[in-house]
């Protein structure tokens, strides 16, 4: 059995690599290594974990991905969202046990890694990303915010205070104060090149590349090598084996931290697997992509190195020059840990401040304008969702931001759904109602009933949010010598719904009302089988049809009608 898995395992991943373009997968791969090394460094030192656990998170994130994921072109690296939640899970670790706080953090990384695996192997990532997009932009944009904030500080040639957002904020005035010029002067010098680098010259480098040697170029020829704050040499070696680290106290927290951090890398992975299909017209395996992620990740946290998710800018450039297997993926990797090994020593000059520009530039990039600008044209309560998630994950909490978006959305979404659906559930005694649709036949026999017989008519899905309306329906049923139930039309009843109706009977019957039951659905019989209400009535009151649950009526409606007949004694 297993020998026939990993066979089936293997097949997988060959497929993968059947539209492979070596010249198109080289070019890409050459390119999103260019891409990824200020961000990779970027993201290294704004995490706290140093630029080589940028560096080596884009290699093993990129390479592992690549390799057993299941989209064909999609580039891996650390992320801005990523390396939000990444910072604010080492500053509290380290806080708390500043010896072994950094273990803890990659453990954290490890554990995310496992859940996403988990997701993929029960194959649920198809509802990953079935989420409100105002929650997503919120969340989104809220991400984008937290990485600005924290870029305040390196920009203004501190090191970033503790306390995450609010930390930074309180510390503002501070920080202005004592402002050091010559580094404000090279982050503005950074995000200039990044917003205003001309069009025809970024066809030919990436904008944070060009800023990056530039900005490194210019300080050094204007400031003394200890004036400004550098990054220093990365170590052209293989990162040390982190061995996970476990804290019994903080188990809960890690766990906390561990899902929202998988859940978030999840979520960036498949929405950025959907845009590279639609540019390649080709179809990614979500649950083969999780694992291949989660994977990935549990081994780059393992050798402290930064957790990853799907890129959007690498993986569209990855397929603009020609990318059509993981092929390229696996050569950026190859490349990055070429440059570790041979040119280390290079990253030694590159100024914080120029790192910081460029995680400021992602921050701005992760903002969702598009959505931002216009929402409020699109619908208000939407609008107030995603700002009020934006604000919560900014100040209060990642997980409360989401959990109450989509709760709040949820519950938009059924009370509108509930408006539509109630307008489904009809109750009609006269023939001359145009609500339920009958046939010629059906009218006239409906006519015959004169106004004793009460068509109660349901359409479509039937969800707990109908319930009242069913009540609301069958108040009267008093009134009536049948009901008849009419579920014709009906695909499918959930157990609140069915719960309903079941009241509806037993009103009916405790009113002396006759319940005729039309509903050829075989889901809709077996809800109403498994809930009992076939016990309620007898078998020969479920009809084949309406015309004759009609003539059953009326034949119900006569029986009732006949005058009773008294014997005299005397005769």
């Amino acid at each position: 059995m297993r020998q026939i898995l990993s066979f089936e395992v293997l097949t997988l991943s060959f497929q993968r690599f059947a539209h492979m373009n070596v010249k198109g997968d080289l070019f890409g791969g050459v390119t999103t290594a260019i891409i990824s090394l200020p961000l990779a460094l970027a993201f290294g030192v704004a995490s706290g974990a140093g630029a080589e656990a940028g560096i080596w998170g884009a290699i093993l994130v990129g390479l592992f991905a690549a390799m057993f994921g299941g989209s064909t072109s999609l580039i891996s690296e650390p992320t801005g969202p990523m390396t939000v939640i990444m910072t604010a899970v080492l500053t509290t670790m380290v806080a708390k046990y500043p010896e072994q706080g950094a273990a803890i953090a990659f453990t954290v990384v490890m554990m995310a890694g496992a859940f996403q695996m988990l997701l993929g192997v029960l194959k649920l990532g198809k509802y990953v990303t079935l989420m409100p997009y105002s929650v997503i932009s919120g969340f989104m944009s809220g991400i984008g915010v937290i990485l600005i904030i924290l870029q305040l500080a390196p920009l203004l040639g501190h090191a970033a205070p503790s306390g995450g957002v609010i930390g930074t904020i309180s510390h503002l005035p501070e920080l202005i104060l004592d402002l050091h010029f010559s580094e404000l002067f090279l982050g503005i010098l950074t995000l200039g090149i990044l917003f205003y680098l001309p069009e025809k010259y970024r066809r030919f480098a990436p904008p944070q590349l060009v800023a990056l040697v530039a900005v490194t170029l210019i300080s050094i020829a204007l400031f003394d090598q200890d004036s400004i704050r550098r990054i220093g040499e990365i170590p052209s070696s293989l990162p040390a084996l982190v061995l996970p680290t476990f804290s019994w106290d903080l188990l809960t927290s890690m766990l906390i931290d561990a899902l929202v951090l998988g859940t978030l890398g999840c979520i960036d992975t498949l929405l950025t697997a959907v845009i590279a299909d639609s540019l390649t017209r080709t179809e990614h395996d979500s649950n083969k992509e999780l694992i291949g992620q989660g994977a990935a990740n549990m081994i780059s946290g393992l050798f402290g190195a930064l957790p990853g998710a799907g890129a959007t800018m690498g993986t569209v450039v990855n397929i603009q020059v020609g990318a059509r297997s993981p092929l390229s993926g696996i050569i950026r990797a190859l490349i990055l840990m070429l440059v570790v090994f041979v040119a280390g020593s290079l990253t030694q000059p590159i100024p914080m401040a120029a790192l910081a520009g460029i995680a400021v530039y992602v921050g701005f990039n992760i903002l969702d304008w598009s959505f931002l600008h216009r929402a409020h044209k699109v619908s208000m309560q939407q609008t107030f969702i995603m700002y009020g998630v934006m604000l919560l994950t900014v100040f209060i909490d990642l997980i409360v931001a989401v959990g109450l978006g989509v709760f709040i959305s949820n519950i938009l979404v059924i009370e509108r759904l509930s408006r539509e659906q109630a307008k489904n559930v009809r109750a009609i005694s006269d023939a001359d109602d145009d609500d339920v649709p009958l046939t010629k036949q059906e009218r006239q026999l409906l006519d015959q009933a004169h106004g004793q017989v009460l068509f109660f008519y349901l359409s479509g899905p039937m969800i707990f949010s109908v319930s009242k309306a069913i009540s609301r329906q069958h108040t009267s049923v008093s009134q009536y010598q049948v009901m008849i139930l009419d579920l014709s039309d009906v695909p499918m009843i959930d157990v609140t719904v069915g719960l309903a109706l079941e009241n509806a009977i037993k009103d009916a019957i405790d009113a002396q009302c006759a319940v005729i039951i039309y509903s050829p659905n075989t889901d809709a019989n077996d809800k109403l089988a498994r809930l009992g209400i076939n016990e309620l009535i007898p078998e020969n009151q479920f009809a084949n049809d309406r015309v004759s649950a009609l003539n059953q009526a009326l034949a119900i409606i006569d029986t009732h009608n006949e005058p009773e007949v008294t014997l005299n004694k005397a005769d």
